[in-house]
């Protein structure tokens, strides 16, 4: 996929539990933090406008995030702001820099996650009512509600992403989705963890 904008090697970090972006998936936000506020006013300077999402791990930080452009934005009268990150690349965090902003920056490096960079994956294997009863069957577990029907319309990619993103799974659970290389085993683990659910019912476990 060409980009009028370089992969920068050092972006701003935004490290938030339980948030993982999926390549060409958007992300919207809400931005409060007087720090993250700087953060949006410096990267809305870059000719990239990229911010590193990643789930702190441990007291430190996980190694593999997800990159996503700053595509749109809006301002609350309290100064809060809104936004929507579109993702463009998961990355391998080599190094946390020190400096004098408030938030972290980091370097990064792409070069694993090539295949984020061109179109959207398919999933040969994809059975797609199983996938729809299984998603049936969770989203009452959890009295979730969403539009099961209008879901089944999407892509494979689309559908797959758009569950592993947004479903209540646990912080490791979401990274493990993140850290998938090919969409057919995401969907294969997204079915496990909703398979280890539904016969669990009511837990919080996370799967080993």
């Amino acid at each position: 996929m060409a980009f009028r904008f370089d992969l920068p090697s050092r972006i701003a970090l935004f490290p938030l539990a339980e948030a993982v972006m999926l390549p060409r998936a958007k992300l919207p936000l809400h931005v409060f933090e007087p720090r993250y506020l700087q953060m949006l006013d410096d990267t809305l300077k870059t000719d990239h406008r990229l911010i590193g999402m990643i789930q702190p791990v441990d007291g430190g930080l996980a190694d593999i995030g997800c990159a996503g452009r700053l595509v749109a934005f809006s301002e609350s009268d309290d100064g809060r702001m809104m936004i929507t990150l579109r993702a463009v690349s998961r990355f391998r965090l080599t190094g946390i820099e020190e400096g004098f902003a408030p938030y972290q920056q980091a370097q990064i490096d792409w070069a694993e996650f090539a295949r984020d960079l061109g179109g959207p994956e398919f999933d040969p294997d994809l059975d797609r009512p199983a996938l729809l009863d299984r998603l049936c069957r969770y989203a009452e577990l959890r009295q979730l509600s969403t539009d099961l029907k209008e879901a089944g319309k999407a892509a494979d990619e689309v559908l797959i992403n758009a569950f592993s993103m947004l479903l209540p799974f646990s912080p490791g659970e979401k990274q493990a989705l993140l850290e998938t290389r090919t969409l057919t085993e995401r969907r294969e683990l997204l079915e496990g963890l909703i398979d280890y659910a539904l016969r669990c019912g009511e837990s919080d476990e996370p799967l080993q």
